[in-house]
């Protein structure tokens, strides 16, 4: 079942520094959702494509038009998987190439493959096909914490000090594909220009800072579900174990894996674990099983020699999560 709550460890505040949050829209447009979207009830909200009917509002739109070829158009955008295989990691955007040693996966690999992904918790996580500003395309991962909203890497959303021409800055879109299965889509995609990141990372470009969030403009993480989230003390952290699914690079396009491993060390900032991951699955959710419930205590980010890590979320990043999720 959707874990449709949140734990919270201690009385929230206002974000400070650099979790101040930034939105790559203006107020008075923000809410504004796609034509393609205001024009027909979403089919990746459960309704049988074959009996899509055009909205009153939509049909207000396209008077003049075949409803009958743009419905087909829609539908078939909303389910066909790009071929993401020869993409690289956005992370690889911001901070390059990675050096020829294998930095994620540490020793043997210890990847399960996800093959039935439209159950929960593993429709919870997306597929993600990133436009850049310059047209150049990325891959990465991102998950649901409520019916429009998804966490991810700050990278992710806003390219950081790239070096090349026209590419830094808030991405152009990104195509969100929950539960994703190599060319299978089961709950569609649904494309997405509506960001959120904090300064930190947006004006700094600073490690501990990188986070963002992806605003869609459905409700589909009613049909997912998601994760709850919580701020942990050092103990707690340091006693549970980590669990990541995502879609890295180095496997076949589009296809789901995880792993396991109990947390090795943390900061104030970030949280340290020895689980495989690659390039690809930047933004994942770093999370936790409380009584069979699934709460994120990180945002994947970053690769490293012997351990991993994510952006922990302390009670900054807490604070705009809840917001972001509203």
């Amino acid at each position: 079942m959707p874990i449709k709550k949140t734990a919270l460890a201690k009385k929230a505040s206002t974000p400070t520094g650099g979790h101040t949050p930034v939105s790559n829209l203006p107020k008075e447009i923000a809410q504004i959702k796609e034509i393609k979207v205001a024009m027909f009830k979403s089919p990746l909200e459960g309704l049988n494509p074959r009996t899509v009917q055009p909205s009153k509002e939509g049909f207000e739109s396209v008077k003049g038009f075949n409803l009958r070829e743009v419905t087909e158009e829609v539908l078939s955008e909303f389910y066909t998987a790009p071929d993401t295989g020869k993409l690289k990691d956005i992370g690889e955007a911001s901070f390059g190439p990675p050096p020829p040693l294998a930095e994620t996966v540490h020793g043997k690999d210890d990847r399960i493959q996800i093959n039935n992904t439209a159950v929960y918790p593993w429709r919870v996580h997306a597929s993600l096909l990133i436009t850049a500003r310059d047209n150049s395309q990325w891959i990465g991962t991102g998950w649901f914490i409520g019916p429009h909203t998804l966490m991810t890497a700050g990278h992710v959303v806003c390219i950081k000090n790239s070096g090349v021409p026209g590419r830094d800055g808030w991405v152009k879109f990104i195509d969100v594909m929950p539960g994703r299965n190599g060319t299978s889509l089961p709950y569609g995609k649904v494309r997405s220009s509506n960001f959120r990141s904090v300064l930190g990372w947006t004006n700094d470009g600073n490690q501990n800072f990188d986070y963002g969030a992806i605003i869609i403009p459905t409700n589909l993480g009613n049909t997912t579900g998601w994760f709850g989230f919580g701020v942990y003390t050092d103990a707690q952290l340091l006693n549970c174990v980590g669990n990541i699914a995502g879609y890295p690079g180095d496997k076949p396009s589009g296809t789901l894996w995880y792993d396991a491993h109990r947390i090795a060390s943390v900061s104030s900032r970030k949280v340290y674990y020895d689980i495989d991951t690659f390039g690809g699955q930047s933004g994942s959710a770093v999370y936790r099983i409380i009584n069979g419930g699934r709460y994120g205590i990180a945002i994947h980010c970053y690769g490293g020699t012997t351990t991993n890590s994510g952006t922990r979320i302390v009670q900054p990043v807490y604070n705009n999560m809840v917001t972001w999720k509203a």
